[in-house]
């Protein structure tokens, strides 16, 4: 492959021996003497990169580089310059060039910096496909050898980077193949759950933090720590879509990125009232009755008692923020704009605990909206919708004005989403819940090697309404169709974002830790 240099320099002879060693590496250099002559070119030939000298008589190198963006605004511009003055650096920074150098210049440093430009994004594909082969084959091996959840932790970051790693480098082949994988390890994930989950909740030693001790070990000792705490959780977040926008805040924060499990159904009636109360579903709906309601078909309402939870736990846990706290549930812009309106207000409060709704939202949305499914057909694609939601959300404008104080910022989620792509019978009665990727009700009847059947609901921590009710825990990729019109709603859910099963996309949550720049 060949590509087109146009290199501008008023001792553009005296580069001679530089131009002939750039031609036997297939780039072929045209000169031009000073900035006009250089425009000039560059409206009649459509170069591939620029080299810049950025002094010159007449036209100087940071006013040509202006020129030159309005004839091509993306063609890739290398200054070059004597000068290694700090403002000098930012001024071409700020006009947006894509590499500097410093004279005197050797052949390979000017090669080096082109392929930098040019290829770079085809060389580190290369790469990325060279190291995730060889990462594939000890995968398997890693799954064998899991024997904590920490080592599964470390499996599903790594496995989490590849695959935003081969959605930005790599060819659909290797994308379908990591995901083949994924669903291999989460074949032995719901093997490793089942076996160990109900030792988890009754305090096992080899316990990993779960959502109800998530306040206790991560938040409280922030607010001891006597800077004032903003805890917002994103309902239904994903670690993968996490890191796919982590480096928007990072120009800002800190970041400190730290895991936990959700409890199971990994759903929002369960693991987040978890969250807030710092208790398991059993537990709020024993202590707490009347914060614990709602049909079976009404599960919502099980979320209307979030301050209510979060104020006994903080009472409970004598934290100084048990009477100098503020919530806020955010559901659409009058919300989000109620938060923003009050941010300035909210500096010396101890604690403030904020719910965003919108991923949960639009993951339960896509199932209806045919427009939807077409904006987000896939992971990928639902992750790019999440990052244009928050590069342009009330939150993200919150996390920037915050991070001029001397606060501390956590942010959560209460369980990830799992797409699902295989449907399986569930039979119960009219009173079972309506959930896809979990349902709870009487006598549920169900293939248990797809399902995790909990026959007695309390030795997981769960409460029943009736001495029969059972709850039912997808695994893998299923979600649960009822027999009646099967294909009709095996339709519907295929390819849909579902969340309350069993998989690493559900079940290990990342706790970020922002700590502003200053």
């Amino acid at each position: 492959m060949s590509f087109s240099i146009l290199w501008v320099d008023d001792q553009i002879d005296e580069l001679r021996g530089h131009c002939v060693y750039l031609a036997e590496k297939g780039y072929e250099v045209t000169g031009a003497a000073n900035g006009r002559d250089a425009l000039a070119l560059l409206r009649e030939t459509a170069f591939d990169a620029i080299l810049l000298d950025e002094m010159m008589p007449g036209m100087g190198g940071l006013e040509t580089l202006a020129e030159i963006k309005k004839i091509r605004d993306t063609v890739p511009v290398i200054m070059v310059t004597k000068s290694e003055a700090e403002d000098l650096v930012t001024r071409a920074i700020g006009k947006r060039i894509d590499g500097y150098l410093v004279k005197p210049v050797s052949p390979l440093q000017v090669l080096s910096v082109l392929k930098k430009a040019l290829e770079g994004r085809r060389i580190r594909g290369e790469q990325v496909t060279r190291d995730y082969l060889a990462h594939f084959g000890k995968v398997a091996n890693r799954v064998a050898a899991a024997a904590s959840s920490d080592d599964w932790v470390a499996l599903y970051s790594d496995l989490v980077g590849w695959g935003l790693e081969l959605q930005t480098y790599s060819d659909l082949g290797l994308r379908e193949t990591h995901g083949e994988q994924m669903a291999s390890c989460n074949q032995a994930l719901a093997r490793y759950v089942r076996e160990r989950y109900r030792d988890w909740v009754g305090g096992a030693p080899d316990t990993p933090l779960l959502s109800p001790r998530l306040f206790e070990t991560w938040v409280e000792p922030e607010i001891r720590a006597g800077k004032p705490v903003f805890w917002f959780l994103i309902d239904c977040m994903r670690l993968d879509q996490w890191r796919f926008v982590e480096a928007l805040v990072e120009p800002y924060y800190r970041t400190e990125r730290r895991h936990y499990w959700s409890i199971l159904p990994s759903a929002t009636p369960f693991a987040r009232n978890a969250l807030f109360s710092g208790l398991f579903p059993l537990e709020i709906a024993q202590r707490y009755p009347d914060w614990w309601r709602g049909s079976s078909q009404q599960e919502h309402s099980k979320n209307a008692y979030e301050e209510e939870l979060l104020r006994a736990q903080l009472q409970r846990l004598s934290s100084p923020a048990a009477d100098d706290f503020k919530y806020y549930k955010v559901f659409d812009a009058r919300d989000t704009d109620n938060l923003r309106r009050q941010i300035g207000s909210l500096g010396g409060v101890r604690l403030v605990a904020a719910v965003y709704n919108f991923l949960d939202i639009m993951a339960h949305g896509r199932s209806q909206s045919v427009i939807l499914k077409e904006l987000a057909p896939d992971e990928a694609a639902f992750r790019s919708l999440m990052s244009s939601w928050f590069e342009h959300s009330t939150l993200f404008e919150v996390l920037k004005i915050l991070a001029r104080r001397d606060v501390t910022v956590l942010l959560t989620t209460d369980h990830g989403s799992m797409f699902c792509r295989r449907a399986t019978a569930v039979k119960g009665n009219r009173e079972t819940s309506t959930n896809v990727r979990y349902k709870y009700g009487d006598n549920l009847a169900v293939d248990e090697r797809q399902v995790f059947l909990m026959k007695n609901p309390e030795h997981y921590m769960l409460p029943r309404q009736t001495p029969i009710e059972n709850y039912a825990i997808t695994t893998e990729s299923y979600y649960l169709v009822y027999p009646t019109n099967y294909h009709e709603y095996e339709r519907l859910y295929r390819n849909s974002f579902q969340h309350g099963g069993i998989s690493l996309e559900e079940l290990i949550c990342p706790f970020i830790v922002l700590r502003p720049r200053g």
